[in-house]
């Protein structure tokens, strides 16, 4: 991880210090301007947006000459001036509020003595200013300590991998990998061969029940057919054809498709909509993989694995996947697993980062980032 990823990284916490400072400082300006007293500034500030509202809802329709504009006019001159008669007589600014009173006490009103009255409410809208301020500060410090949650978690990940690949620097990178990876590659293919026959020739409906059995076997991760297309498969005639006579067949016309079975529309529904899970009926679930997982996961695996290949497969399938899970046994089983785990997912980029001790040094930074993160999260709002 280089400085400038660093730099990139602390931001969160950057933002959050921000934010909590913006409003720290908004909320002293406000007892500042106040006097001490908060609500000083908070009466002051609603007066200000109550009568500027009033001012804008009545712009349009109390200027000019029509007798509709007359009596908004009325309307407008009443209200305002109970907004004014209604004001404490200590409110901050409140000389602003009769200026802007006076200026629309008028037999007529143009939309330069809107403007006028405005400009007279000016004094009073420093205080709306501070508490839009207060507001937008709460919101930013809001939107700061969401990112830094998310910044938490994504620590969390950079932190695994981190730690990941420090445990893959200890492998032997010169172990004869080969005499694990021969009998699990032997094994893979074979299974798949054995399982492509298998799907060749048993009937869809036996098929869907060897998958159903599955569900009890969580290292065997076949996914289970949908409910309807199992229901159709187990009580259609149709479930007696392969999966591959099935699909074949929904691509027939519904003419043609008549011949095979009794209702071809049923068919098409059924199974023209699941061709992508019917086509993914395949091996991989009941093969190793490499790298393979560790000695007391490919033991559990392969023992899960075995009922299901006992089915499917002849005796030399089942005799290799013994010996790949007698290969789990061996007293140096752990030496090479780790070394292909490690030959396989290191890029040169790792290795060189572990070499030259760089990945030390992002888990530091990242355990010292978090620990701050955590820390500043756990401070409450100042308001």
């Amino acid at each position: 991880m280089s400085e400038s990823v660093h730099r990139a990284d602390s931001e969160a916490l950057a933002e959050l210090r921000d934010a909590r400072e913006r409003l720290e400082t908004a909320q002293q300006r406000i007892e500042r301007q106040g006097g001490g007293d908060e609500a000083a500034v908070e009466d002051a500030a609603a007066a200000y947006r109550n009568a500027t509202e009033l001012l804008e809802s009545y712009v349009d329709r109390a200027t000019g000459t029509g007798r509709e504009n007359f009596q908004a006019y009325i309307e407008l001159e009443g209200k305002f001036d109970s907004l004014v008669e209604g004001l404490d007589d200590d409110l901050r600014g409140r000389e602003a509020f009769e200026a802007a009173l006076d200026a629309i006490d008028k037999r007529r009103l143009s939309e330069s003595d809107f403007e006028q009255a405005e400009a007279e409410l000016e004094p009073a809208k420093q205080y709306a200013d501070l508490i839009d301020e207060r507001e937008a500060a709460r919101e930013a410090l809001g939107a700061a300590r969401t990112n830094a949650s998310q910044r938490l978690g994504e620590i969390d990940d950079e932190l695994a991998e981190a730690e990941r690949l420090l445990e893959l620097s200890h492998a032997d990178f010169d172990a004869p990998v080969e005499r694990l990876r021969e009998p699990i590659e032997a094994y893979d293919e074979a299974v798949r061969e054995a399982f492509e026959e298998y799907r060749s020739n048993a009937s869809a409906r036996e098929v869907f029940a060897f998958l159903s059995r599955t569900r009890w076997y969580p290292f065997v991760e076949y996914e289970l057919p949908p409910a309807d297309l199992e229901s159709y498969v187990e009580t259609n005639p149709a479930g007696e054809y392969t999966v591959e006579e099935l699909l074949e067949y929904a691509e027939y016309t519904r003419s043609k498709l008549s011949h095979y079975v009794d209702d071809a529309d049923e068919l098409k529904r059924q199974v023209a909509t699941q061709q992508t899970y019917l086509d993914g009926i395949d091996a991989e679930p009941l093969t190793v993989g490499w790298p393979p997982e560790p000695a007391g996961v490919l033991r559990r695996q392969t023992r899960e694995y075995r009922p299901f290949v006992d089915r499917i497969a002849d005796e030399e399938t089942v005799s290799l996947l013994r010996e790949v899970r007698l290969f789990a046994r061996d007293s140096d089983y752990d030496r090479l697993q780790t070394a292909a785990q490690a030959v396989d997912r290191l890029t040169p980029d790792e290795r060189r980062r572990l070499a030259d001790g760089q990945v030390e040094d992002e888990l530091e930074a990242l355990r010292n980032e978090r620990e701050q993160l955590e820390a500043a999260l756990e401070v409450d709002d100042p308001v």
